[in-house]
């Protein structure tokens, strides 16, 4: 399988898995309108550069200098995306949110809300660098690594904008959200399968 495919499908399925940031998005979009949480969605998209920056340095210095722990960098950021398949195949607990309609809320404060959510996500920051030390390789231009995060921002962009948009529906917000099981067990199995290709492929470049 092609890493750059297989990786932009994992990209695909754990930006539409529900986590922090859609919480927030579907918050904001049903409790304060369309326009706070397309505004929401766009601090999402653009913490992420915020892991795309540090992660593209990260691994550019650890492959000049530590071709091995490479190798292994890849075969833990494989095992970090079966892991978080296997999350997401076996959750249980639903997604609930604390909403209150009678307050309002600044575009600005909007923006922050998606902004700090994603950035100060721990797992956002593992599925970053679990994912870059799949297509990031030796003497890879600066360019083409930096295009992939921009991918991985304007799908996160792409998606929640739509989140934002159906959540200011109260209908389309109950039905989204009673799928949400099987959602993650259609996710949990799609990453297990691409996590457990990617550690093959990195076991063989050994």
């Amino acid at each position: 399988m092609n890493e750059l495919l297989a990786v932009s499908a994992i990209t695909v399925l754990a930006v539409i898995s529900p986590g922090p940031d859609f919480a927030m998005v579907t918050r904001n979009s049903y409790a304060y309108g369309r326009r706070a949480g397309l505004v929401c969605a766009l601090g999402v998209a653009l913490a992420v550069q915020l892991h795309v920056f540090y992660t593209v340095f990260g691994i550019a210095v650890v492959i000049a200098h530590s071709p091995p722990l490479f190798i292994a960098m890849k075969i833990l950021g494989a095992g970090y995306l079966i892991y978080i398949g296997y999350k997401s195949l076996t959750n249980k607990s639903r997604l609930t949110l604390d909403l209150d309609s009678n307050n309002s809320m600044s575009l600005m404060g909007a923006f922050r809300a998606g902004f700090l959510t994603n950035a100060l996500n721990p797992k956002t920051m593992l599925f970053v660098v679990s994912s870059y030390t799949q297509v990031v390789r030796p003497g890879s231009p600066l360019s083409v690594d930096f295009a992939y995060g921009l991918f991985m921002s304007f799908t996160h962009l792409a998606w929640f904008s739509l989140v934002a948009v159906f959540f200011s529906s109260e209908v389309l917000r109950k039905t989204m959200l009673d799928k949400q099981r099987t959602v993650d067990k259609v996710i949990g199995t799609a990453l297990i399968a691409l996590g457990l290709s990617l550690a093959l492929t990195a076991v063989g470049a050994k």
